[in-house]
């Protein structure tokens, strides 16, 4: 044997040694892009981030010795630290208390080194890998002296209300406890809204719905006086009064109704926003409306399969509740029927703008079975149809490379042969837009990198991602991509020129008051407060990145302090943000950006 074969075969079983027999560590290097930073981890056998969550230590706390503590695992390499914080009073910074290596995870807290007053905590877990979780937050009381807490009653409350207080450390004195309120904003007198039950609970109700301005926001704080002694509660801020339902009405979905159907409706509310639409039916006959789907966001539409139902003649109606949890029925749109007696075809949605390859679906069903089903476009509003193809089992569908037709709106059609040779045609799928167009939105995240997950503070960051190079000054005029101060402006859905509602809440970026040509991201929550704005000092700057295999722009805007307005909201909720591009933004050969939105990608959050 040569010694090439045997040198050969050494270097195998060294190679053999390297990839067999080191299970617990790879040499190689994962990158991970989430939600909130871009990390570069040493591959491992644990790929899941720890689980943790904050003990709530009671409402209150006091003392030199309070007991902070958190609960933490994980599945894989282990948790190596639990990092417990705690944001003081009007603070946008926390603060470590501890970090704690072994169970059980806990600190010390001496609060008599802090002001009295409502805190919140949350904790860190890192695991062995180096993944990290952070817990939603808990909040408790520090009260080591006379202190007065007036419950928060909440962003948005309708009818009667109950006010709640608490007295900490009162002594011997007995004391009237009162609330006031002033309008959020203003510089006037407080005055009495309501004066509380003589003892311990101290409650009052709050009438909002006379002697109040609907829509208005209303500052709450509780006084206690007991002789000349007289203390008061932190301000409860920006309490939204909305007892007006919310305006909605059903779109007539046409009868007869076969196969899949497209069920449509509007939806609106003056004081806050529409968080669900429920779309129902009602069969003739009967007293019972049954939803065929809820809905959260506009628009509000869904597409149902009506083989479900018995043929018959059907009611529907649309059913919109809002944020204050007011509820409005519309009026029915009665006497529909539903026929799926011979044949039925439909054409599903292939989305508002199409570029590429995109799949042409259709649904089709016959008591004499289907033939075939071809499935048609034409340029929008005309009757120049053309074939697509032609399909003969189920699902129907086809590809169609939009890059051989020219950019512009088309319609689409479905057509079912069925077994003794009829035909049937579908309802028009009318205005899609095919856009080739080779700069386009890609993706927007948003990330947290304040104090608070779900509330724009100074930290958090907005990055838009292109598909393609963009010219920068077609953004800002003179712009190279270096670190350029803006402003990024907050509006609520309401506030915004078109109107788009109080749960679509929208950012902008602006150099003065010239608005960039990044277009807008409708954040699909509510950040602020009922047709409020606010506006943040922030910084722009410009990088690349690879996206499918392409050079393309990547713009980070870093937000910074708050310079007007206020009204702040924390998202409870978990969306994805929607990115419309400007048009007026160019590529580097001079052609505009598409203006097809772009959904944020990833797993749903609540966004900063």
């Amino acid at each position: 044997m040569s010694r090439r074969p045997l040198t050969l075969m050494a270097l195998m079983a060294v190679l053999g040694v390297a990839v067999f027999g080191m299970p617990s560590l790879s040499g190689a290097t994962f990158t991970s892009t989430s939600r909130n930073t871009a990390s570069s981890i040493s591959a491992a056998s644990d790929w899941v981030p720890p689980t943790v969550t904050m003990i709530n230590p009671g409402t209150t706390v006091s003392g030199t010795a309070a007991t902070i503590a958190a609960n933490a695992s994980d599945t894989g390499s282990g948790i190596a630290s639990v990092v417990i914080q705690y944001l003081a009073p009007g603070a946008s910074t926390w603060t470590t208390m501890c970090t704690a290596s072994g169970s059980p995870y806990s600190c010390s807290w001496n609060t008599k080194l802090v002001a009295d007053g409502s805190y919140d905590l949350r904790a860190i877990a890192t695991d062995n890998a180096g993944y990290q979780t952070t817990s939603d937050t808990v909040t408790t009381q520090v009260a080591n002296n006379l202190l007065l807490v007036l419950n928060d009653p909440g962003d948005v409350v309708k009818g009667n209300v109950t006010l709640n207080a608490a007295i900490y450390n009162p002594g011997s004195l007995v004391y009237v406890v009162s609330v006031q309120y002033l309008v959020t904003g203003s510089t006037g007198s407080w005055k009495t809204l309501c004066t509380m039950t003589v003892t311990a609970p101290y409650t009052c109700t709050w009438a909002t719905a006379t002697g109040y301005t609907q829509g208005e926001s209303y500052d709450l704080r509780a006084v206690a006086t007991s002789g000349t002694t007289t203390v008061y509660s932190a301000t409860v801020t920006d309490a939204l009064i909305d007892n007006v339902a919310p305006v909605t009405a059903m779109t007539d979905p046409g009868t007869p109704l076969r196969g899949t159907a497209t069920f449509t409706a509007t939806a609106s509310d003056a004081d806050t926003s529409v968080t669900s639409v429920q779309i129902q039916y009602q069969k003739s006959g009967t007293g019972t409306w049954t939803t065929m789907c809820t809905l959260s966001v506009d628009p509000y539409t869904c597409r149902y399969d009506t083989t479900k139902l018995s043929d018959g003649v059907y009611s529907f109606r649309s059913f919109a509740t809002d944020q204050a949890g007011n509820t409005t029925a519309s009026t029915v749109i009665a006497s529909r029927t539903v026929d799926n007696t011979v044949s039925s075809v439909s054409m599903e949605d292939p989305g508002a703008y199409l570029s590429g390859t995109v799949t042409l679906t259709a649904t089709a069903a016959s008591t004499a079975g289907v033939t075939s089903v071809r499935i048609d476009r034409a340029p929008n509003g005309s009757s120049t149809w053309t074939t697509v193809c032609t399909d003969t089992t189920s699902p129907y569908s086809c590809s169609l490379n939009t890059t051989t037709l020219a950019d512009g709106l088309y319609d689409f059609r479905a057509t079912l042969v069925d077994g003794a040779g009829k035909t049937t045609v579908s309802t028009t799928m009318a205005a899609r837009r095919i856009d080739n167009t080779p700069l386009k939105a890609y993706d927007v995240q948003a990330t947290n990198g304040g104090a608070k997950v779900g509330r724009l503070d100074a930290g958090d960051k907005l990055t838009f991602t292109f598909t393609d190079q963009v010219n920068l000054a077609s953004i800002m005029t003179g712009w190279t991509g270096t670190s350029t101060a803006v402003s990024l402006r907050l509006r609520d859905g309401n506030a915004v020129t078109s109107g788009l509602g109080g749960s679509n809440d929208t950012v902008d970026v602006l150099s003065g008051s010239t608005v960039l040509n990044l277009g807008s991201v409708n954040l699909k929550g509510n950040f602020i407060k009922n047709n409020k704005t606010a506006v943040f000092a922030a910084t722009m700057v410009a990088s690349t990145a690879t996206v499918n295999g392409t050079s393309a722009t990547v713009v980070t805007v870093t937000v910074g302090a708050m310079t007007s307005g206020g009204s702040l909201r924390t998202a409870t909720s978990s969306q994805a943000s929607i990115w419309t591009p400007s048009v007026s933004a160019l590529d580097t050969n001079g052609r505009p950006c598409s203006a097809a939105p772009a959904t944020e990608l990833g797993t749903n959050d609540k966004d900063f």
